[in-house]
């Protein structure tokens, strides 16, 4: 008896835990371009969504990239400006065969 309250009540939990994690991603369409370059600046890297089906990775300094990489600023609608600045992500370096 005691295995089937358990069981009932992870089949109550399960479906909350593994919910859609795209739910889950801040959506720079719903902030300000100000809130959106401060939740970078304050988390150093964050994932973010950035239309119905599309995402990047912003990050805030060049800390959160390979040896590889540089920065290179990267852009996105928010709700007050089509168009934001707002941070950078690592862009691979190029580096021709020798």
């Amino acid at each position: 008896m005691r295995f089937l309250k358990h069981a009932a009540l992870l089949f109550l939990i399960l479906p909350a835990a593994v919910s859609d994690p795209a739910h889950a991603r801040p959506d720079t369409r719903q902030m300000t371009c100000a809130q959106a370059q401060a939740l970078v600046k304050k988390q150093g890297a964050v994932v973010m969504s950035t239309g119905q089906y599309t995402y990047n990775r912003f990050v805030s300094t060049l800390r959160y990239c390979d040896r590889s990489q540089q920065l290179a600023p990267l852009y996105a609608p928010t709700r007050d400006t089509p168009q934001c600045f707002v941070a950078y992500y690592c862009k691979d370096i190029y580096r021709p065969n020798r």
